[in-house]
């Protein structure tokens, strides 16, 4: 998790019983099954992203209503011990209204491009331990926006069958600055093809990279992300599952 230079204070505790109730070791799980557990190569990785990425949908659901969007973020210690941590969060009121952590060890290296081989196990954990179905799930990290085409947006979608979008502090690729009003953005190229927006969800403020995950178009990830970015650059989802993940690693 790096740090936002545009982050508010320390936001309040979510309510203990739901935290501590998810905060224990990741056992084995129908979610983990979802992600192969022989894969240990980066070359075996590639091999399954080529294999999952044509099971993308760009395209939302007709009667796609998002109610509950779901914020994901993996937290690490100085050593491979990590958090995952997802806050559930009400879109209209912005109340929390589920919560979900996970501690494990990362038992895939860190390679570029296959940073998901690193998280996904204990995000897909997390999400079976929620009480509540998301309507979207926001990942800190890329989606479309990807050399393959497959982010940790679009995989985590994919195995969890639900809508997704990822929401990037850094691009992936190039981009002209959009205009400096909330809502301005500008295509986000990777070898001449559109793979996501710079959007800015602050007036003035540097912008995000949002790019498609799973079941759901580019112009609706937008107007999604701009809906959970009420006072602050990054959606409140992330900031929440930022800050209970930090926490839990202390």
């Amino acid at each position: 998790m790096t740090p936002d230079p545009t982050a508010a204070p320390a936001i309040p505790a979510e309510p203990a019983t739901t935290a501590d109730r998810a905060a224990v070791p990741a056992p084995a799980t129908r979610a983990q099954a979802r992600h192969p557990a022989d894969v240990r190569t980066a070359e075996e990785a590639i091999a399954e992203q080529e294999r999952l990425r044509p099971l993308v949908r760009p395209t939302a659901d007709p009667d796609l209503d998002v109610r509950l969007a779901a914020g994901l973020d993996v937290g690490y210690a100085d050593d491979d011990r990590l958090v995952a941590a997802i806050v559930v969060v009400d879109v209209a009121t912005m109340e929390t209204v589920d919560t979900s952590v996970v501690r494990a060890t990362a038992d895939f290296p860190y390679v570029p491009g296959l940073f998901a081989f690193r998280e996904l196990p204990s995000l897909l954990t997390a999400l079976d331990r929620l009480a509540t179905t998301p309507d979207l799930l926001v990942c800190d990290g890329q989606g479309l926006a990807h050399p393959r085409r497959f982010g940790l947006a679009c995989h985590l979608g994919v195995l969890a069958d639900l809508p997704s979008v990822g929401v990037a502090k850094t691009p992936m690729g190039h981009f002209e600055r959009p205009g400096p009003a909330r809502g301005a953005s500008t295509d986000l190229l990777d070898g001449g093809e559109v793979v996501g927006r710079a959007l800015r969800t602050r007036a003035g403020v540097k912008p995000v990279f949002v790019s498609v995950g799973h079941r759901v178009d580019l112009d609706r990830a937008c107007a999604e992300v701009l809906r959970l970015c009420r006072d602050y650059r990054l959606p409140e989802t992330t900031r929440r599952a930022d800050a209970l993940g930090r926490r839990h690693l202390r």
